[in-house]
């Protein structure tokens, strides 16, 4: 039979035994499967989602484009229903397709920097943020197949 993908099962005993040991065991899961994977091989997370921009990403990258902030916007973000400035659409227009490389690595929003959010703290409060990155992210699988085996 296939794993699940979506990891449902252990997602839900993970959010019904509220483990006191999850961010350990989330961080030790992310240091050993990002230790050995290469982002470049898959790019899916710039390929399928859009980072959330804050105001100082938004200003720190028009300034690194040489655009006004206005201009920026114009070009390259929305705002989606929440208020939240994204993409309007997949690829990021900053991926170049051929390498998976970024073309403002250095200066990524927030978002990108902290992607896959699988080392941070009160990973119980972004489950379902986590459940929708297994999906998208090789790294996230791994380490869910890797918490599966604890929290059976």
């Amino acid at each position: 039979m296939p794993k699940d993908p979506h990891f449902k099962k252990v997602f839900q005993r993970i959010k019904a035994k509220k483990p006191r040991d999850l961010d350990m065991q989330f961080e030790k899961a992310h240091e050993q499967v990002f230790e050995n994977l290469d982002c470049l091989t898959c790019g899916n997370c710039c390929k399928t989602t859009s980072p959330m921009w804050n105001e100082t990403d938004i200003q720190r990258v028009a300034h690194l484009l040489k655009m006004k902030v206005a201009q920026f916007l114009d070009q390259y973000l929305i705002q989606d229903s929440d208020g939240d400035w994204v993409y309007p659409a997949a690829p990021c227009p900053f991926l170049t397709l051929e390498d998976n490389t970024c073309q403002i690595y250095e200066h990524r929003p927030k978002a990108c920097r902290e992607y896959p959010h699988t080392d941070r703290k009160n990973m119980l409060g972004i489950m379902n943020l986590t459940q929708k990155n297994a999906v998208i992210c090789p790294g996230v699988a791994q380490i869910m197949e890797k918490l599966e085996r604890i929290y059976n």
